[in-house]
């Protein structure tokens, strides 16, 4: 039975249109055509054919960190920079880093929610609805990136997590402002991924993907047109947005119709080199994060995506860092909000040195992969941090933030930048994402609260 028999059948309702036309496509790599810059109209020049393309990945812990760990210091007279005991796993990689200091997110220091009003505009700089009925933040930088970059990739974007989704009221606030760090729209984030089995499925397959007919594209364009002619206004819009989405599919079909690329660069990977994940949810928490780490490596040799977010905890995180030695008998919220007690600052430091170890892991497996004389990190773009400064005080008036990677060779690591005592207008944390942006090929003149791109980066 074709589909425009199903749906005369079942009545010309939107609901069985809809349910007629459930796909899943798995697409492989395109360049998109020529960008062109939102604030002159003109061509932007991209990343040669022939070179890798750059990737983003931000890495996020939760509540902060022992402010007398983390720092960092420029080298003299041509020496590396220095680091603090929490950074002291990057010890191997001060050349790949830039150490940004004093960057924040202006709503976040405004808002009286010390936690949830930070987080989920970690990536947005936007105001967080204090109506617990009204979910409310912003589109994120990586989410705005994987609109318009996102369809060069069989996936727009990856978000990955390891704690779940919580759904409960914390100081009056869903904690769904707690789980997520990743917005697709102003009213919903873009749900993350914890399971390494789904997320190793979503990028290689499991063998059970649809075929798509390019015939029954065709029999929905003409029953919709058909449809369209006896419908209100209102729903003829809804039905105009869905044609427009499948007029997307055709262009993919033509894209997946080329079996591979005849020229310019090819990614390095074409099989996993890593055997798929078990399908129970991991409890041993340092594997669960090396697994997704490793699966952020392989989305991106493969070149299945270029935007990544993963979260190593939720806020308010209830992980438990038993399996450290020498934290005992705390939860991480209960570490991070210590009362200054030495003993429980002294734990701290070591979950903080434990989520730079990801950070060094993530930057050291990219470094070894080469793609024909280029690191992987080195056509990179790798932003870890964290929403709360001084996690015991809530401090959000600057965060801790370390980039990683040279973006293709636009980008001098190695270095501190240090921002702290400039005014507010000149170290706004949408203006790194701004600068992060342009070299990922999305050129926007205003994101957030910023509209300046910022210096040194």
């Amino acid at each position: 039975m074709n589909f425009r028999t199903f749906s005369r059948q079942r009545m010309a309702t939107r609901r069985a249109f809809l349910r007629g036309a459930s796909v899943s496509l798995a697409l492989p790599w395109l360049e998109s055509l020529p960008l062109r810059s939102e604030e002159t109209g003109k061509r932007v020049s991209r990343t040669p054919a022939s070179e890798p393309p750059v990737r983003f990945a931000c890495l996020y812990f939760s509540n902060g960190v022992e402010p007398a760990h983390w720092w960092a210091k420029p080298g003299v007279s041509g020496s590396a920079m220095s680091v603090g005991p929490g950074l002291s796993p990057m010890t191997p990689y001060l050349e790949d880093i830039l150490f940004l200091r004093g960057l924040y997110n202006e709503q976040a220091v405004a808002h009286k929610s010390p936690h949830l009003g930070r987080i989920p505009n970690l990536l947005s700089g936007a105001w967080v609805s204090t109506d617990q009925n009204d979910i409310h933040v912003g589109k994120t930088m990586d989410q705005l990136m994987a609109q318009r970059i996102g369809d060069r990739t069989p996936v727009p974007s990856l978000v990955l997590g390891i704690e779940p989704t919580e759904l409960r009221l914390e100081d009056g606030l869903s904690m769904l402002y707690g789980s997520c760090i990743s917005w697709a729209s102003e009213r919903k984030p873009a749900m993350k991924e914890i399971y390494p089995s789904r997320v190793f499925d979503m990028l290689v397959g499991n063998g059970g993907e649809r075929r798509f007919d390019r015939s029954i594209l065709d029999e929905i364009q003409v029953d919709a047109r058909h449809l369209r002619r006896r419908i209100g206004e209102g729903d003829r819009q809804k039905v105009e947005e869905y044609l427009e989405s499948i007029r997307d599919l055709e262009k993919r079909i033509q894209r997946a119709s080329r079996e591979g690329r005849l020229e310019g660069w090819q990614p390095g990977l074409l099989t996993p080199d890593m055997p798929r994940p078990g399908d129970a949810l991991p409890q041993n928490v340092p594997e669960h994060m090396k697994l997704m780490l490793d699966l952020i490596v392989l989305a991106f040799r493969m070149d299945k995506t270029r935007i990544v977010t993963c979260m190593l905890n939720n806020d308010l995180s209830q992980m438990n860092f038993g399996f450290l030695e020498g934290v005992r008998g705390s939860l991480h919220l209960d570490l991070t909000h210590n009362g200054r007690d030495p003993v429980r600052e002294a734990m701290y430091l070591k979950t903080n040195q434990f989520h730079a170890q990801q950070f060094a892991y993530l930057v050291g497996r990219m470094k070894e992969i080469d793609e024909g004389g280029r690191s992987l990190l080195d056509s990179s773009l790798l932003l870890f941090c964290s929403n709360l400064f001084d996690g015991d005080r809530h401090q959000a008036d600057q965060m801790p933030m370390l980039l990683a990677g040279r973006a293709g060779g636009s980008l001098k690591t190695g270095r501190v930048l240090d921002f702290l005592n400039l005014g507010g207008e000149n170290r706004r944390a949408c203006s790194l994402y701004l600068s992060l942006m342009d070299r990922m090929g999305v050129h926007v003149p205003r994101f957030g609260d910023a509209d300046k791109r910022l210096p040194g980066v």
